[in-house]
């Protein structure tokens, strides 16, 4: 049973409204994460994190205290957050810092916080988990997460540019970036930390993102075959509605697993989560208002790749050439 019988939305009309929004956002975003309110997570900035399990609840500032008082000035600029439920007493400390590399003594900066841990005089405590990433790999992390998202971003253009036009693969383009500074604006808004796991979550929202896209620019490829005289704005007012009822049961499915993937797939997989849960509203936001918004500036008057063209038109040029 369909959702929509016959939609007839005038999407591209809200084109530019959308457009405002969206620079809103990403502006906004922009100043944020200039601001340092999405910092770099062990993963790609290098240092150590050392999750602790108490017996007992511990105050926040008592386990910061004890860290701030670490040999060398290590615990100064350390973050020290609650980890998990409250329930389960559990603290995470990072520190920027980790062992000589080059001794392979690594974990010298996970022993100093377990030790004071001890010296503080906190209630018995577990270490249940421990990350270490030197500055080495971590620059070679963030060195190979920008080179794998421009290398599908070059790759998603060419095929588009291939397999459509041009002004089509643009859009795509934009449509993607879009949704990736959206996705990096709301990390910044609530904070959160730029993980592998947050960039595993935007390389999937730009395949989402513009899987959705094709789809849409496919059905106005076939269009043109029917509404030959109509302009492209018509026509791919058409597609997206034709197109929408795939497009909310997509979204809606999608949406309700990452939904409970970031209420209760824990702490590990929350930044994942949230990355998804944002990119898959953006993607779909951006499909139907800023990728043919895009395309339709761009194409002109132009015909598209494959469009047949008007046997009114061709007969007017056969009648002149016979005349001549």
């Amino acid at each position: 049973m369909p959702i929509f019988k016959t939609p007839n939305f005038d999407f591209v009309k809200w084109r530019w409204p959308a457009i405002g929004l969206s620079l809103a956002i990403i502006v906004a975003g922009m100043i944020a994460i200039a601001q340092g309110r999405l910092p770099m997570g062990v993963d790609f900035a290098g240092g150590t994190i050392v999750v602790s399990k108490f017996s007992q609840h511990v105050p926040i500032d008592r386990v910061r205290e004890a860290v701030a008082a670490m040999p060398g000035g290590v615990g100064n600029d350390a973050v020290v957050q609650d980890y998990g439920e409250a329930s389960q007493n559990q603290v995470l400390i990072r520190v920027a810092r980790t062992g000589d590399e080059v001794s392979g003594n690594l974990s010298q900066q996970a022993d100093a916080v377990v030790a004071a841990l001890k010296q503080a005089g906190l209630p018995s405590f577990e270490v249940i988990n421990t990350e270490i990433v030197g500055p080495v790999v971590g620059d070679q992390l963030r060195r190979q997460g920008i080179l794998a998202t421009i290398f599908a971003m070059s790759g998603i253009l060419a095929y588009i540019a291939w397999r459509f036009q041009l002004s089509f693969a643009i859009g795509a383009i934009v449509a993607t970036v879009h949704d990736l500074l959206v996705t990096l604006a709301f990390l910044a808004f609530f904070q959160y930390d730029m993980t592998l796991n947050v960039l595993a979550g935007l390389l999937t929202i730009t395949g989402y993102s513009v899987n959705d896209t094709i789809v849409i620019f496919d059905r106005v490829r076939e269009n043109m075959r029917s509404m030959r005289r109509d302009n492209l704005t018509h026509i791919v007012n058409v597609a997206v509605n034709q197109t929408l009822g795939r497009t909310i049961i997509t979204a809606g499915t999608t949406l309700l697993s990452v939904i409970a993937l970031y209420l209760f797939g824990g702490e590990v997989l929350e930044g994942f989560a949230f990355t998804m849960l944002v990119g898959i509203i953006s993607g779909t936001y951006s499909t139907v208002f800023i990728a043919a918004a895009i395309a339709i500036m761009l194409q002109g008057r132009r015909p598209i790749k494959g469009q047949v063209v008007a046997p009114a038109a061709t007969e007017r040029k056969s009648g002149r050439r016979r005349a001549s």
